[in-house]
């Protein structure tokens, strides 16, 4: 089976993604997320700037955040059930409910970024894990079949796209805070 993912409006390309350039990127997420989520320009208020959507629709940098954390770990899991079990089934949390329901941005930053990092990192050590063998395991999504590659793949596209999102959305609420 073999899956690819481009995103146009990222650019990732999986195509060429190996599975030590998996386990690389995702060890590099928790550095890369705290900035963001920690760092902010002298006189900021960083607590609004990071909870404050850009627009209605689009989540705050805080939320994507938390999504990431959160994606990790379900990739964690269906990674590991799908090395052991036949093909198993996930339906997947729809990601504005589970904001919702996780209430993403009213938690704290510091450990939004502590726990994404310790995702990433044992996301990562799931798939140092994996034997060769191991990579065109499947697991269904939504009736889909997800093999472990493509899910690995999919959790670095999903990693880089976000910061993308985090940086635009970002960008978006200081120029909004500047013409005030």
């Amino acid at each position: 089976m073999t899956e690819t993912n481009h995103c146009d409006e990222c650019g990732f390309d999986d195509e060429n993604v190996t599975p030590a350039d998996v386990v690389e990127a995702l060890r590099k997420f928790g550095r890369r997320y705290r900035a963001p989520l920690t760092r902010f320009l002298p006189g900021e208020d960083g607590e609004t700037v990071v909870r404050t959507r850009p627009l209605p629709e689009v989540w705050s940098a805080l939320e994507y955040a938390c999504h990431v954390r959160d994606v990790f770990d379900w990739y964690d899991e269906r990674v590991r059930a799908s090395l052991v079990e036949d093909r198993p089934s996930y339906d997947g949390p729809d990601p504005d409910e589970a904001a919702a329901h996780g209430r993403y941005n009213e938690q704290d930053p510091v450990a939004v970024a502590d726990a994404l990092g310790i995702n990433a990192e044992r996301l990562a050590a799931t798939f140092e894990s994996v034997p060769d063998d191991g990579w065109d395991r499947v697991h269904l999504r939504r009736g889909h079949e997800r093999s472990v590659l493509f899910t690995a793949r999919r959790a670095v596209h999903e990693g880089n796209h976000h910061l993308l999102d985090i940086g635009r959305g970002l960008r978006t609420v200081r120029e909004a805070t500047k013409s005030r």
